[in-house]
């Protein structure tokens, strides 16, 4: 079986509510995501490159800016994991037929939701709950 042309943002936007996660519409969010990814994997290969690379440097003041910024190259990467993590459940979800639709409640998320946040689990209603309930046991 052949693989669908990617469509465009617009055209995913302008198919009916019916089509909602049809094979075009799952395979451009399939696209977008291993964009993701790959942008992930390059962002990773050039952060141990840059640690590699590091310089000694006399000025103390000249260590700690460059130690700063390794700092936050690491935690950057650190956030990337985690959401590479999504991404590979959203390509899974894709996978099983089950990308776009709440965890929760089984209703669509939404396309403008997904372009927003492509490894979304939950619809806008069901994330607000969510969200109220960590702030109710968090305090």
């Amino acid at each position: 079986m052949t693989k669908p042309d990617i469509i465009s943002i617009d055209e995913l936007l302008a198919m009916p509510d019916e089509q909602y996660m049809n094979v075009q519409q799952l395979a451009f969010f399939q696209h977008l995501l291993e964009q993701q990814l790959a942008h992930i994997h390059d962002n990773a290969a050039e952060t141990g490159k840059h640690l590699r690379e590091q310089q000694e440097l006399p000025d103390p003041a000249d260590r700690a800016t460059q130690e700063e910024l390794h700092t936050l190259e690491l935690r950057t990467r650190d956030r990337e994991r985690k959401l590479e993590k999504k991404i590979h459940a959203a390509l899974q979800r894709i996978n099983d037929h089950a990308y776009g639709y709440c965890e929760e409640s089984g209703e669509p998320i939404g396309l403008k939701r997904l372009l927003a946040r492509p490894t979304a689990t939950l619809s806008i209603d069901a994330q607000e709950r969510h969200e109220r309930r960590e702030r109710q046991f968090s305090h």
